[in-house]
């Protein structure tokens, strides 16, 4: 299998090189270049077309919501388009920031005060082609969302709704018919905290292999595509605290 190709795209030089060395000392990542701006970051995605573009939110010129945007735009345009995922770093956990980065093309969102485990966890995720979301930032979107979402006309049968807003009755019925064992509970709501397979076989004490298992049991019974899914539907649900 093939390395995953990162590019590192962050303005404090400690926080990029800490990340550059951990990463690289990880089998199966290669940072292939880093950039200390949104200028130089954006010309370097371009021309070096990496898997997975960790940019962080508040670069100094362009912020990385506005470079993502222009990445994608530029992306859109080009007759070999790079495959390419970005996956946001950012100490902000505001959902208005968290939508934005989204809307602008933005697969994944991670929070800065990630363990190394979890953003390898991130990196993995995202270049699979899936969407990786912070916990801390699921529950702060879940809690906006429900807070300010009014309730459907009662003549709107069929409301098309994103994962993180789905009815309680749809999650009680699935539970109902497809209930959880109490280590799948123990698992999910480790998921939830935002542990890797890795830290959950440890605190457990089981093998890795049995957490993949019951990773997969839970989310097939919380029909789920990923875990970030399962973590949401697990709190909208009310499973995990």
């Amino acid at each position: 299998m093939n390395d995953i190709r990162i590019t590192l795209i962050e303005d404090h030089d400690l926080t990029r090189v800490g990340m550059k060395t951990a990463l690289q000392q990880r089998p199966g990542f290669q940072v292939v270049g880093e950039a200390a701006n949104g200028t130089d970051g954006l010309k370097m995605l371009l021309t070096l077309k990496p898997d997975v573009a960790i940019v962080d939110i508040g670069l100094p010129d362009i912020d990385g919501i506005e470079l993502t945007r222009r990445f994608r735009q530029a992306q859109a345009n080009m007759e070999d388009q790079p495959d390419t995922k970005v996956l946001i770093l950012t100490l902000q956990d505001q959902e208005d920031r968290v939508l934005a980065a989204f809307a602008a093309g933005a697969d994944s969102y991670c929070m800065k005060d990630v363990s190394l485990d979890q953003l390898v966890d991130a990196l993995r995720v995202t270049n699979d082609g899936n969407s990786w979301i912070d916990p801390a930032i699921a529950r702060v979107v879940l809690r906006q969302t429900q807070s300010k979402t009014p309730p459907a006309p009662p003549e709107e049968e069929e409301v098309q709704q994103v994962s993180i807003t789905a009815a309680e009755p749809e999650y009680n019925q699935i539970i109902e018919a497809y209930p959880l064992t109490e280590r799948e509970l123990e698992v999910l709501q480790l998921i939830v905290d935002g542990c890797s397979n890795a830290v959950i076989a440890e605190k457990l004490y089981i093998t890795v292999g049995t957490v993949k298992t019951h990773v997969r049991n839970i989310l097939n019974k919380l029909c789920a595509d990923d875990r970030t899914q399962a973590a949401v539907r697990a709190l909208r649900a009310g499973l995990v605290g």
